[in-house]
Order: C-alpha cells, then structure tokens, then sequence
C-alpha cells in the first residue's frame, strides 16, 4: 500500500511540475475565477492580525497570499508537492510586496511542522489529489493549535461544474478513457455529500460544518476557454491524447460550439460549485 501512495504522490508531483508554465500563464484568469472559494474559507478561519497560518497545497499561492496581504503582522507559509509551482508562489509574493511569506515543498501526508503550530491551516482544492485523505487531514489537525480552525474547498458534483465537464464530456463522446479507479486522485473524488466532513471528523476535529458556493468561470470568447482548459488541465491534455488530430479538431469544435452556448453579454459562462469544509482542533 505504501509503494501505491509513493506512486500517487509521484505522479502527482510530475503532472503539477509539468503544468505549472500554464497555470502560471494563465494565473491572473484563476485568482479572480477561484476567489470566492478562497475568501469563503479565510472568513470560516475566523484569522487574526498576528495568526502563524498554513495553506497546504497552494500552487501559485492562494489563498495564502491574501491571507498575508490581510494580516501584515502574521506569517504564512504555503506549502506544496511541486516546487515550480512554489517558485510561481514566491514570484508573486514579490510583485506584490508581499513578505510574511515563506513557501515549503512538501507532501500534505508528512507535513514537516511540529505539533500544534499555526493558528489556521487553510487548503483549497488539494484533498482530491492527495493519495490518502485520512492521512492528510490527521496532519492538518497534529499542527493546528488548540482552537484553531481548518479549512478545505473541494469540487462538488460533476453536474453542479460545467467549466470542467463541458470539455471532459465531449473528450469522453470521442475517445475511450479508463475507466477511473475508486478513490484514487481526481477532480470529483471528494465531491460525496459528508466524505470530508466525515474525515475531518475522524481526524478528531470538532463542529464540522460543511457548506456549498457557486461562482462563475468567465472568459471573453468560446476560444479562450479551449486554450486555458489545454494549458492547466490534465486530465484534458491526456483525453486528447488519445484522439488522432481529426478527432482532436472535432473535439476542438464540439466544445467551443458548446461554449458558444454558454454565452452571457458576449462571455462565456460557466458554474463553478465547491464545498467548503470547516473544522475546529480540539
């Protein structure tokens, strides 16, 4: 079993190191996209002026770096599997004069912090690609303080998120995918009414609340959002590449075609719906 999750955390590794360019390409588009998500989670930690906070899995870091924009006097450190995505994180630290922050390359199952050291630890979108949620969220709760709340946002159902599912579907029309493996690492993997609650609660935290958000992804044409969802998505980028390039074009005219569709005051618009768990350490 061991060796399996060795194997996850790997992969997972190489797939974000891999897809950092893009997401760094297009990082402007997602911080105001996934927004919303971040601030919900930052108001549920209830953050202090002086807090010592965590942000697990943050990419290009956020929500970390509002929550050090938003408390001057604390420190944040985010966290995460790839170090080139840290290194996008720091980057815009910089440029945003940024500077109690630090970032950490490490795996969310071995977090390298003693017991009991931030006062919230925060992760957006990471427990679906960790390669034993248990694990993680038992981390999460050995270095919160007594008292402090921790945070996650995972994707709710496929149905509830046509951003993703508009491309993924199509893919899916035209090309045999595997079939996915129960539990293992995906977008929709923590999607189950009360799964993460339930492991936030056998991790021994307390007054677990979960509620759901929805916002908006927007882009200006139909053909923006077939080149962001192949620049960042990997999942996309490996349907394809199982299409010859008469499938992939077809493939290609299919989804701007639906995202056509989708158009509101000449912009593509798609629902984007998570949850957002909260817990407290005993």
């Amino acid at each position: 079993m061991s060796s399996n999750l060795d194997q996850i955390r790997e992969q997972q590794k190489d797939i974000w190191d891999r897809f950092s360019a893009g997401w760094k390409k297009w990082d402007a588009l997602v911080l105001g996209w996934l927004a919303p998500f971040g601030d919900a989670m930052i108001r549920q930690a209830k953050l202090r002026d002086g807090d010592n906070v965590l942000d697990v899995a943050a990419g290009t870091g956020e929500p970390g770096l509002s929550v050090a924009a938003r408390i001057p006097n604390g420190r944040v450190t985010v966290t995460d599997l790839s170090e080139r995505m840290l290194q996008v994180a720091a980057e815009n630290a910089r440029h945003r004069g940024i500077s109690n922050f630090t970032t950490q390359t490490c795996d969310a199952g071995a977090l390298p912090f003693a017991d009991r050291s931030f006062d919230a630890v925060l992760c957006r979108f990471g427990f679906m690609f960790f390669p034993d949620v248990g694990a993680a969220a038992r981390q999460f709760a050995r270095v919160a303080k007594p008292g402090a709340r921790i945070c996650t946002a995972v994707w709710s159902g496929p149905e509830k998120n046509p951003w993703a599912t508009t491309i993924m579907a199509t893919i899916a029309r035209h090309v045999t995918l595997p079939a996915p493996v129960p539990g293992a690492p995906g977008l929709f993997r923590c999607a189950a009414g009360g799964m993460m609650s339930a492991a936030f609660a056998d991790a021994g935290l307390r007054d677990v609340d979960e509620q759901e958000i929805s916002t908006m992804m927007v882009h200006e044409t139909p053909e923006r959002y077939w080149t962001f969802m192949t620049e960042i998505a990997a999942p996309v980028v490996a349907g394809l590449a199982q299409a010859d390039a008469a499938t992939r074009e077809t493939i290609k005219n299919e989804v701007i075609d639906l995202a056509r569709q989708s158009m509101r005051a000449n912009k593509v618009e798609l629902r984007a719906t998570a949850t957002i768990v909260t817990g407290t350490r005993d």
